[in-house]
C-alpha cells in the first residue's frame, strides 16, 4: 500500500522527528492510538515515515478501553481495521478508569484518566518489548497546556516533544507537535477517516476546553496571540524575570544585615 501524507504534513513531522531526534535505527515504537483524529493522523504518519525514510523501526499500537461506554468495543473495530490496513499490530486493553475516577472524588477526573491510561500504556510497551511510546499531542496542545499552566498554577511549562521516563526506560515521542490542529482535521475529514468518537462524559467541558475557548476569544482582539504563545514555549523566550524566592535561612541572614537582632523577623515574611 503506498502511502500519502501531503508535503506540508510530511515536512511538519520530518521537522520534529529530526529536529528532537525521534526515532533511531531498531526502535520498536508503540501509538497510544484512541480512535481521534489526532492519533489516526499519527499513526498514518508513522506508517508513511516508516516507508518513506531508511530508519529500521517497527509499530504497534494500542487502544485503551476506558470503560465509559459499553458499545466502545464495537465502535473500535473501524481501529483494527485501519491498523491491518497498515500493517501495524493492533491490540485493545480494558482499563476501568470509570471506576477509578469514582474512587477519586477529589481529583481532577481529566487527571485520573491520564494517569490510568498512561501507566497501562507504559505496561503494555514493557511487555511487547517497545522502547517508545508515541502520542498524538499537537501545537494546540502545547500552547493550551502552556496558558493552562500560567493560569492555574503560575508556572511557565508545558510537556516537551520528547521525553524519556527513567522508572519505565521508555522514551515519549510526539512527532505531531509542529501541526495545527485545524490542518488535523482538514486532512482526517478529507481522507474520511473513521473516527471513533470520544467516550469521555465530559469531553468538551474540561479546563482545557476552556482554555482552548479563551485562546480563541481573545485571539479576537490579538490576532497574533497563538503565534506569540507558540513562541514562548520555548526556553529562549524567557526575557528578565525576577530571581527565584529566597529562603527562610537566606532572607534571615540578609534582613539582620539591616536591622537590631530584637527586631521581629516575621513581620518581614509576613508582607
Amino acid at each position: 500500500m503506498n502511502l500519502i501524507l501531503p508535503k506540508p504534513f510530511f515536512s511538519k513531522v520530518m521537522r520534529a522527528v529530526v529536529e528532537f531526534d525521534m526515532i533511531q535505527d531498531g526502535d520498536k515504537i508503540l501509538i497510544g492510538l484512541s480512535g481521534g483524529k489526532d492519533s489516526l493522523l499519527l499513526t498514518y504518519a508513522l506508517a508513511t515515515l516508516k516507508q518513506r525514510t531508511k530508519k529500521n523501526f517497527t509499530l504497534s499500537a494500542v487502544t485503551i478501553n476506558p470503560n465509559f461506554d459499553e458499545n466502545f468495543l464495537s465502535n473500535a473495530e473501524n481501529l483494527k481495521n485501519f491498523c491491518t490496513s497498515l500493517e501495524i499490530p493492533f491490540q485493545i486493553h480494558d482499563v476501568d478508569i470509570a471506576a477509578a475516577i469514582k474512587s477519586c472524588p477529589n481529583k481532577s477526573p481529566c487527571f485520573t484518566c491520564a494517569y490510568f491510561r498512561r501507566a497501562a500504556i507504559n505496561r503494555i510497551a514493557n511487555e511487547i518489548g517497545a522502547n517508545k511510546v508515541a502520542y498524538a499531542h499537537h501545537l494546540d496542545d502545547a500552547v493550551e497546556t502552556f496558558f493552562m499552566s500560567l493560569l492555574s498554577s503560575g508556572q511557565l511549562t508545558t510537556f516537551t516533544p520528547k521525553t524519556f521516563l527513567s522508572r519505565t526506560n521508555i522514551t515519549v515521542i510526539r512527532p505531531l507537535v509542529y501541526l495545527r490542529e485545524f490542518q488535523i482535521s482538514s486532512f482526517v475529514n478529507k481522507n474520511n477517516f473513521n473516527i471513533v468518537k470520544s467516550p469521555c462524559p465530559i469531553d468538551g467541558k474540561t479546563n482545557r476546553q476552556n482554555i482552548k475557548n479563551l485562546i480563541a476569544e481573545l485571539g479576537k482582539d490579538f490576532p497574533d496571540l497563538f503565534e506569540h504563545l507558540a513562541a514562548a514555549i520555548r526556553e529562549s523566550s524567557i526575557g528578565e524575570l525576577w530571581d527565584a524566592p529566597k529562603t527562610q535561612a537566606q532572607m534571615r541572614q540578609i534582613y539582620f544585615s539591616y536591622v537590631h537582632q530584637k527586631d521581629s523577623f516575621g513581620t518581614v515574611l509576613n508582607n
